[in-house]
């Protein structure tokens, strides 16, 4: 291996680990829908797993075609900032409706009192919410087409750094250089998206929501719409 290859493969980890962190879009997104929908671990992992193939492949095979067809760099940027505001008008556009449906449920599914008279004469009244007594959790999930929803956002999202930095440089030394740069960048980004999809649901699952339980369909899809956001007006 050589040393350009070396210092090629060391700044590839370095630079997914690093641009995973910064963006929040790679991470917030999972950890809001796996909270809202009870996703299960194992389920949150597989989702945010494919997504981030998703997400670096996509990059992988434009940077490859660029290669091939001896596209300037600067077209390639061009494309990759193109698909940027794609992705971020996607995490808006499904945030702002899942915020929308998940205040509607919340006040759909608002907890209400009936009071009950018993043959003696007694009477109680209990409290109870429809959301809790009459959902189909299985049939719902069955139904529900929000990891096709985020899957679909995160190939439209780039991997801004990988084609400029990596690719093209790799390129012009060897196709094994090549290969190894752009999956250890890869390796990278999907093992620091997990990391802290995890680690954060575990966090935050050690806290009682209460009352707030019931609105977190709601937050979800703010975080969500808080993400693209940050994207196509922040730069994030």
């Amino acid at each position: 291996m050589s040393q350009e290859i070396t210092l090629l493969t060391i700044t590839a980890a370095t630079l997914g680990f690093v641009h995973t962190i910064l963006g929040p879009d790679h991470y917030i997104p999972f950890i809001a829908m796996a909270k809202a929908k009870d996703w299960s671990v194992r389920k949150t992992a597989l989702i945010t797993s494919a997504c981030g193939v998703g997400h670096v492949l996509s990059s992988v095979i434009i940077g490859l075609i660029g290669i091939g067809f001896g596209v300037a760099v600067s077209e390639l940027e061009l494309i990759e900032s193109t698909r940027g505001e794609i992705a971020g008008w996607l995490l808006i556009g499904f945030g702002l409706a899942y915020l929308i449906w998940g205040i509607k449920r919340a006040i759909k599914h608002k907890p209400h009192s009936h009071i009950h008279m018993h043959e003696n004469g007694t009477m109680h009244s209990h409290e109870h919410a429809h959301q809790k007594e009459h959902a189909h959790p299985h049939k719902e999930e069955k139904k529900s087409i929000t990891p096709w929803v985020l899957f679909t956002i995160f190939i439209f999202g780039p991997c801004e750094a990988l084609i400029p930095i990596l690719m093209y440089p790799a390129a012009t030394k060897s196709v094994s250089g090549l290969i190894l740069v752009t999956s250890v960048f890869g390796i990278t980004t999907i093992l620091t998206m997990l990391s802290i999809v995890i680690i954060s649901l575990r966090g935050i699952n050690l806290f009682n929501v209460g009352k707030l339980e019931k609105y977190t369909h709601a937050l979800a899809g703010g975080m969500i719409l808080i993400c693209g956001i940050a994207i196509n007006f922040l730069g994030l």
